[in-house]
């Protein structure tokens, strides 16, 4: 505590509790946080040290500006294990299919979101890690090219309390495919508990999405933009008076946020800062150095920061702000 100048007194900075610090710095861009605040104050450095600013690991836009995969994979494990375990939402473009998919599955077992699109994983390494998944409850594969039927099975048989699935495709993802009625299958058959499903331009038929509704009885929201095979007719409506379905047409932006409309049974709740299982913070961490040697090495494997850069998205299905954009006029 301190003292104003008017004789009142006010609680410093370093005073705050980690997890309140967590919370704050959680908003501040990825670089700031392991490059400078490690160099404000002990304390500051000590909460980026710890798992206090990693319960959520969204590094999606600043994977997308990189070349090199090994850079993403590095910094998975660097943000990861400072999660301690806790962390409980993971977003990463093009992760490489590499041991950093394994270390992701031996150590964020609490996992309750998963968003790695355009990742290389491969349906062998999903049937190897999805057993240590347990608790994920929305996944986003959305052009993982490597990833079929059998990894699709494998998280539904695994992730049982799964009720959120993001698979929508590019069509230059599927150049070489002649249907994915056994991604449809797998999804009906392995993930009864789907409430949220986007399917944007895949290649399925209107049988395929019909065994899906026969079968996902509790599927409230369905995207089948570009998915120009099914019947939209035929896909009775009145038969699913609470589903509300998205296409098969492209007719405009559309806003992804109806997941939230989803969360009821599984929305995160507000006491995920559980620090009494993990251990204490060394009093000897080095925290002029901290962010100078590992953290900062992340930055410059590509001799760029996060500056000047621009990126240009094809397609949507990701986020509100690409969400239909420039896709393919309909055949």
């Amino acid at each position: 505590m301190g003292e104003c100048e008017d004789g009142k007194e006010y609680r410093c900075w370093e005073e705050l509790l980690p997890d309140a610090l967590g919370l704050i710095f959680r908003n501040l861009p990825l670089q700031e946080v392991l490059t400078v605040l490690p160099r404000v104050c002990k304390s500051w450095g000590r909460v980026v040290a710890g798992p206090y600013c990693w319960q959520e690991i969204d590094i999606e836009e600043w994977s997308q500006q990189q070349s090199k995969p090994e850079q993403i994979a590095r910094m998975v494990e660097l943000l990861v294990g400072r999660s301690a375990g806790s962390c409980r939402r993971i977003s990463v473009s093009g992760l490489p299919c590499d041991p950093r998919f394994s270390f992701i599955g031996d150590n964020a077992r609490a996992l309750r979101t998963l968003e790695i699109p355009r990742s290389e994983i491969s349906d062998s390494m999903v049937e190897s890690v999805a057993p240590r998944l347990p608790n994920v409850t929305f996944l986003d594969i959305s052009s993982c090219t490597k990833i079929g039927a059998r990894g699709l099975e494998a998280f539904g048989k695994h992730c049982k309390s799964l009720a959120g699935l993001r698979r929508v495709m590019h069509p230059i993802d599927l150049a070489d495919r002649a249907c994915q009625h056994d991604e449809a299958h797998a999804i009906a058959c392995s993930m009864p508990r789907l409430r949220h499903l986007e399917m944007g331009y895949m290649l399925v038929a209107t049988e395929a999405v019909a065994e899906i509704l026969g079968r996902c009885r509790e599927l409230r929201f369905l995207d089948l933009r570009g998915c120009w095979a099914v019947d939209d007719k035929l896909l009775l409506r009145d038969r699913h008076p609470g589903l509300r379905v998205l296409g098969p047409r492209v007719d405009d932006c559309y806003e992804n946020s109806y997941w939230e409309e989803c969360s009821d049974d599984y929305s995160d709740d507000s006491s995920i800062y559980s620090w009494e299982l993990m251990d204490d913070v060394d009093d000897d961490y080095d925290y002029a150095a901290a962010g100078s040697d590992d953290d900062e090495a992340v930055w410059d494997d590509d001799g760029q920061g996060l500056e000047n850069l621009e990126v240009r998205f094809y397609g949507g299905g990701f986020g509100e702000t690409f969400a239909g954009f420039d896709w393919p006029p309909s055949p």
